[in-house]
């Protein structure tokens, strides 16, 4: 392996195999980025769609969490060359992209991550090396594309319908399921009791087209167990929680044993079956 690679936990787990672990940070700020690498998961997720993250918190957070030895991923807002570049240029390890349709969707993407001839990222950021082993900004350039994650995530029913198309496409590294916009967009959205067969039949899908292509699948979790079962049922990448779910959770759930009211939040309904 490259410098790269070799600097890039969640690389090095993609080529050993097994389930890698890791962790959805929504808040900004770098104690906390620091705090969840401390953890032991193997990379952390900086979530730039839903989260409360703006750019330079995002380029801040990416160079904490790769300080720990933990790898920094970045998930954009959308399918947009200018998100790519800002998040590979911040010293991501992997870009995660949302809301992927169709095949062209997956090609476009796979442009704008890779620099030429494979693609078309401009080059010049001296913040990349910085998150591997501060190689010289040449090396980088040779280096990066056979070295940075792509990660594409399917939560829209045209996404599944083309799933193994997507999956087929070079440059593609993982397909990530988002359960519950993907139970949305199908009409068997996660509820209080669980999910549906049809959900559960649609997430399989996508790991079979995924593996059938020789491609990782991920998936989005929000506890424990429900990590431990995709693990079980051979998912290769899976983030077990995001900051702004648990410590809400875990601070009502503190309370209420403090209190004497016992109990604690709820769940999602969404056990993984």
């Amino acid at each position: 392996m490259n410098s790269l690679q070799e600097a890039s936990r969640i690389f090095k787990a993609f080529k050993k195999g097994g389930p890698n672990f890791g962790a959805w940070q929504m808040l900004p700020g770098t104690n906390l980025s620091r705090a969840i690498a401390r953890s032991g998961v193997d990379w952390i997720c900086v979530d730039m769609e839903h989260g409360n993250i703006d750019d330079g918190q995002m380029h801040e957070a990416v160079a904490a969490i790769a300080a720990t030895g933990v790898s920094p991923l970045v998930r954009i807002a959308a399918n947009e060359a200018w998100m790519v570049k800002r998040a590979l240029d911040a010293g991501a390890h992997g870009i995660v992209v949302p809301l992927i349709y169709t095949v062209d969707d997956a090609k476009r993407l796979i442009q704008s991550a890779k620099f030429p001839p494979q693609g078309t990222r401009g080059f010049g950021s001296p913040f990349s090396p910085q998150t591997f082993n501060g190689e010289p900004l040449t090396h980088y350039l040779l280096n990066a594309n056979s070295s940075l994650l792509t990660i594409l995530q399917i939560e829209t029913a045209s996404g599944l319908e083309h799933v193994r198309e997507i999956a087929a496409v070079p440059g593609v590294d993982y397909l990530l399921i988002g359960p519950f916009d993907l139970g949305n967009n199908i009409g068997h959205p996660i509820l209080e009791n669980g999910i549906d067969r049809e959900l559960v039949e649609a997430i399989e899908k996508v790991k079979d087209a995924a593996h059938a292509e020789g491609k990782k699948v991920g998936i989005f979790c929000t506890s424990g167990e429900q990590a431990k079962k995709f693990a079980d049922q051979g998912f290769d990448m899976i983030s077990i929680a995001a900051d702004m779910m648990v410590i809400p959770q875990i601070f009502a759930q503190t309370l209420a044993v403090a209190s004497g009211k016992g109990g604690g939040q709820k769940g999602s309904g969404y056990d993984g079956r």
